[in-house]
């Protein structure tokens, strides 16, 4: 008794999946649906001629040899490939293909045409130039070299370092960024691509807003265009897209970037992805798409501590041929709490004043411009406020604090009190140890890092300290 087409193409597959990575299989192989077996032709139905495309060329060899072992020499292989028609109310439109390459239509009720072998339109063209010389869209000015270094992104910046340095040849691939708006998931991402082409010149590097990419989508569906849209995409060499969150109300998008995202991954290309929030936390999204992305590295963006601010204060000014007294630039750091690009907004309202109002910028001034970027007007906080709060949240005596116990409760409730001197005053290390009987300097960097390992991984740990700034940040309201 002859096997059925069900039979056989399970048969093929228990081979395959001894042969191919796991994941390749689930990719490539488990969506592929067998249609029919007649006179040694055995059809399979895959979802899209893209699809198709990356079998006849990654794995046409081991289907071959394959199918064979199971129907014998004269085995031949036969595509379906199922297409979208632009109406929901239709069925979808299937394309047969045979194995050998000459295509055959199989459809009659195909009523809008389809583009084969045109050649790929390319969305970003630079007029004049070759196909693949597109047009990166980076801005020059996002480069590493203006993205300050902290303990808020340093992670994330090393890692896109590396990425920039062997794109696609790192297990950071994906590379997620994610993060609230104007703490720097932008200009990290195009500082990569800018890196990639300093180092690369022949890399094709791309960056497209979700939104962009979503519209292109669109137009090209409107112009039955949808495999030249995708098989642009699958050209690049490192892809950015920034705001995959956008995702969300884009199912469609969705499917085309699930395509290209496989093809790229597959073929060692780089993807670097931004997003508000971390993949796990990201909204309709399709779950197939949220395990890619969590197949690389996913690294956040925090808002910056009062040192990172000034740095990024110090380079701004250093870059713009300005100068500034530094107790208003202390001020600027030690008031906008929010992101680096209202940092920066309030430094250009300050120039901005100075030069309008034809004064030199002093303090005063300095509070008066900030009003518009400080909902209230903060009260100094102290370090021995500071102490008080953690000892009443913890219940602890103010002058154990201060003595040389190695007391687990004691010691800790110590570490949080000098990191949280160290945020939110304006007080130096030294003036801070002398607070904790008469400790150096290194002592609190110690405490401070201590404190910052522990709410990596402790999470209650984490809680506590995450409560007690919003009350030291309540108290200095």
């Amino acid at each position: 008794m002859e096997k059925s087409f069900d039979k056989i193409w399970s048969s093929c597959l228990d081979i395959i999946k001894d042969i191919v990575e796991w994941q390749h299989f689930k990719t490539w192989f488990e969506p592929i649906k067998p249609v029919s077996l007649k006179e040694k032709i055995l059809t399979i139905q895959v979802p899209s001629q893209f699809f198709y495309e990356y079998l006849e060329e990654h794995y046409i060899s081991l289907l071959a040899k394959t199918l064979k072992r199971e129907l014998g020499k004269e085995a031949r292989l036969e595509y379906r490939i199922m297409v979208d028609s632009g109406n929901s109310k239709n069925k979808p439109v299937t394309m047969d293909i045979p194995g050998n390459g000459y295509r055959s239509y199989s459809n009659n009720e195909m009523d809008f045409p389809l583009v084969i072998n045109n050649p790929v339109r390319n969305p970003f063209v630079i007029p004049g130039l070759k196909k693949m010389q597109i047009d990166p869209q980076l801005n020059s000015a996002y480069t590493f070299d203006t993205y300050i270094e902290g303990d808020c992104n340093r992670v994330a910046r090393r890692a896109g370092k590396t990425v920039a340095e062997k794109p696609g040849g790192t297990s950071f691939n994906p590379l997620v960024v994610y993060g609230g708006v104007g703490l720097g998931k932008t200009h990290l991402a195009q500082a990569i691509g800018n890196e990639v082409k300093k180092l690369n010149p022949n890399k094709v590097v791309l960056y497209v807003s979700s939104e962009k990419f979503i519209n292109q989508f669109i137009d090209h569906g409107r112009n039955n265009a949808i495999n030249d849209f995708i098989h642009f995409y699958q050209l690049i060499d490192v892809l950015i897209i920034d705001d995959i969150q956008f995702f969300n109300r884009a199912e469609k998008s969705q499917d085309a970037f699930f395509s290209i995202f496989n093809h790229l991954h597959q073929s060692g290309k780089q993807l670097i992805l931004t997003s508000d929030k971390s993949p796990k936390d990201l909204e309709g999204v399709q779950e197939r798409l949220l395990s890619r992305f969590r197949w690389g590295l996913s690294a956040d963006l925090q808002v910056p501590d009062y040192e990172t601010k000034i740095d990024i204060l110090d380079l701004k000014m250093k870059n713009d041929g300005l100068e500034m007294p530094r107790e208003v630039v202390k001020y600027i750091a030690y008031n906008i709490n929010s992101n680096v690009r209202e940092l920066e907004g309030a430094l250009i309202s300050l120039l901005a004043q100075s030069s309008l109002n034809k004064r030199e910028i002093d303090l005063e001034l300095a509070k008066k411009v900030l009003r518009n970027f400080v909902k209230s007007s903060t009260k100094e906080i102290t370090i021995d406020a500071i102490q008080k709060m953690v000892c009443e949240y913890f219940d602890v005596a103010y002058d154990k604090l201060l003595q040389k116990t190695r007391k687990r409760e004691i010691v800790q409730a110590r570490q949080i009190t000098m990191y949280l001197s160290k945020a939110f005053t304006k007080n130096s290390l030294k003036t801070i140890g002398e607070h904790f009987g008469g400790r150096d300097h290194t002592t609190v960097i110690h405490s401070c890092q201590t404190v910052k390992d522990l709410m990596d991984t402790d999470t209650l740990f984490k809680e506590s300290v995450l409560e007690l700034q919003q009350k030291v940040q309540l108290a200095a309201m």
